[in-house]
């Protein structure tokens, strides 16, 4: 039998098929707690992967695990989960393929063959089976039983005809999500959302609709599809009116940069009341910070595509739509280093100090991290999303007013 194997099954693993069980030889044993239970075949890699106490593994299908972090009583039930991170009681069925820059939050997760790369999800969040939801973040939803919900063989369109990833899809927003009181988002089943978009709390998007726009308005239902425009040319390469999606990209990229400050200032002190939560906080801020690079990443590449883009954009629509281009290409760079450039650190600080004296006398009433979000009254939980969506806005504002890529009119 394998040192490794041999050596967990001593620290107290249970493995029932321990001859079935790969543990690389870079992997920290003293990272992987007593407690875990793997379940058939499984092969575990990757320096920095943590399994903190009540974790299981592969109780559906065999389970390969690269580089994850995982919280208390996470359940992975089978496929290929790598560069990751699951926050308390994330759960994922079999045959899930969860990539690199996905976070999972508290009681988050899906049911069977789920594919998800550059995916966040807030607390409760729920997925059906047969997902692809890649480049998104999802909030909304109070608890497990009324949380947002994506039904079986939906899928989050990243990547478009002309050949970027410039798409991520914002369904709720992080200064409102993260204080876990705002209504579930349901998109139903056989449905798809093309990135970027936009989604407000309490939108319902029924089975088999297919959502090309944003839906910025609360609690609506949408049942019927769009009102598809007739058939027309299509030329690669060129890009027709890039407001919209300039505009999702910084909106997305801020919702993120106010994510991290949350984690930094509000989450780490929770993270470390716990067995090896250093470590799992550790991995949480890299996930963040990865998928803020990559964010950024994808519109250099926009960016790009755009400079060949624009040759051909003057002779096929108006004047003012090559301008917003050359305008974007242009002044992308000074957006680029404000987004990279941690000034949001220093955004609404008197606002974010007072906020994290609320949570500070709530945990030392309440305790574990949702008990202490659940209990803010209205008007505490109400500073701390002021401070987050001033983040959010100003952010916005600023990259927006650099590159004037977005007036709806030259002047």
């Amino acid at each position: 039998m394998p040192e490794k194997v041999n050596f967990l099954l001593k620290k107290g693993v249970r493995m029932t098929a321990p001859f079935s069980v790969e543990i690389g030889e870079e992997v920290d044993l003293k990272r992987i707690d007593g407690s875990l239970i793997i379940y058939g075949a499984a092969r575990i890699y990757g320096d920095t992967t943590l399994i903190s106490p009540g974790v299981k593994l592969g109780y559906e299908a065999p389970v390969t695990l690269i580089n994850c972090q995982l919280g208390k009583e996470v359940e992975l039930k089978g496929g290929y989960f790598a560069e990751s991170v699951f926050l308390d009681k994330a759960k994922m069925g079999s045959n899930a393929q969860i990539r690199a820059g996905c976070l999972l939050e508290e009681e988050s997760g899906g049911n069977h063959t789920v594919g998800l790369k550059q995916t966040i999800l807030l607390p409760f969040v729920t997925l059906g089976s047969l997902i692809n939801f890649c480049d998104c973040l999802m909030a909304g939803g109070t608890s497990r039983k009324n949380h947002s919900e994506v039904g079986s063989s939906y899928i989050h369109f990243n990547y478009t005809p002309q050949q970027d990833k410039a798409t991520p899809s914002l369904i709720g927003d992080v200064p409102r999500g993260v204080m876990l009181r705002e209504a579930p988002i349901f998109l139903g089943g056989q449905g798809a959302i093309t990135g970027p978009a936009q989604i407000a709390y309490g939108t319902v998007i029924s089975a088999g609709i297919i959502c090309r726009q944003d839906c910025l308005t609360r609690g609506m239902l949408w049942s019927s599809p769009d009102n598809y425009s007739r058939p027309k040319k299509f030329i690669p390469g060129v890009y027709g009116d890039i407001s919209r999606k300039v505009n999702s990209n910084i909106v997305y990229i801020a919702n993120l940069l106010a994510l991290r400050q949350w984690y930094r200032f509000v989450r780490r002190d929770f993270f470390c009341q716990n067995k090896y939560g250093s470590a799992l906080f550790d991995g949480a801020c890299n996930v963040l910070d990865e998928a803020i690079a990559e964010r950024i990443r994808q519109m250099q590449l926009f960016a790009q595509n755009l400079e060949k883009s624009m040759i051909n954009a003057k002779k096929i629509f108006s004047a003012s739509v090559s301008k917003k281009q050359q305008r974007f290409v242009q002044n992308w760079p000074r957006m680029e280093e404000h987004l990279s450039g941690n000034h949001e650190e220093k955004i609404s600080y008197k606002k974010k100090e007072a906020f994290i004296k609320i949570i500070q006398r709530q945990s030392d009433k309440v305790g574990s991290y949702l008990d202490v979000i659940r209990s803010l009254t209205p008007q505490q939980a109400q500073k701390g999303t002021g401070w987050l969506n001033d983040i959010v806005e100003k952010t916005t504002a600023e990259c927006l007013n650099a590159s004037r890529a977005l007036q709806q009119k030259d002047k």
